[in-house]
């Protein structure tokens, strides 16, 4: 098993688990999400927790002292030491990844990346997602990158579907009509 799919099988069952008790769904989030940024802001803390030389009973000891130091939410502190006895911190960026879109989904929130040749103003890009909402039926979350190479139009990007509007597909779609013609 992959650590990506152990991380979405953990982020699984900390989301059912979270929304059997009630508990603040975004809390969880926000608080895993802290635990990573430890992880980016000391990556000697990271090298020694993922370590697998490391004993597990000093990694338990080292996520109790950083609990101690802060305020996690109970479900998340259990979680977090869970994984430290069983070796398993390592799978916390995916899980914090997995879980983050348990949630969205549970919002009836999609992801979407919007790519364009030049940036775009605010209504511009309000307008585009108002459409892939109503295209969707979900509230967008957005993400707009530029990418002159588009020359211009839209791509955009929901999972793994592709709307591509960009000027530069257009003109492959009329090579390809100009070629087949001849």
């Amino acid at each position: 098993m992959t650590n990506k799919t152990a991380a979405a099988r953990y982020a699984r069952a900390l989301f059912d688990v979270a929304v059997k008790e009630q508990a603040d769904l975004e809390q969880i989030e926000r608080d895993l999400g802290q635990f990573v940024d430890l992880f980016t802001q000391y990556p000697q803390l990271e090298k020694v927790l993922l370590n697998p030389a490391v004993p597990v009973q000093r990694k338990r000891a080292a996520v109790e002292d950083l609990l101690g130091h802060a305020t996690f939410a109970p479900i998340v502190a259990k979680l977090l030491l869970m994984l430290a006895e069983r070796d398993r911190l390592v799978l916390i960026r995916n899980l914090l990844s997995s879980f983050s879109e348990r949630v969205m989904a549970h919002r009836h929130v999609v992801r979407a990346e919007v790519t364009t040749a030049a940036p775009i103003d605010a209504r511009r890009t309000e307008a585009i997602r108002e459409g892939l909402a109503k295209l969707t039926g979900r509230a967008v979350n957005l993400a707009a990158k530029v990418d002159p190479g588009i020359i211009g139009g839209v791509v955009a990007r929901i999972g793994s579907t592709v709307y591509d509007g960009s000027v530069t597909r257009q003109l492959e779609k009329m090579k390809e009509r100009l070629v087949e013609s001849v």
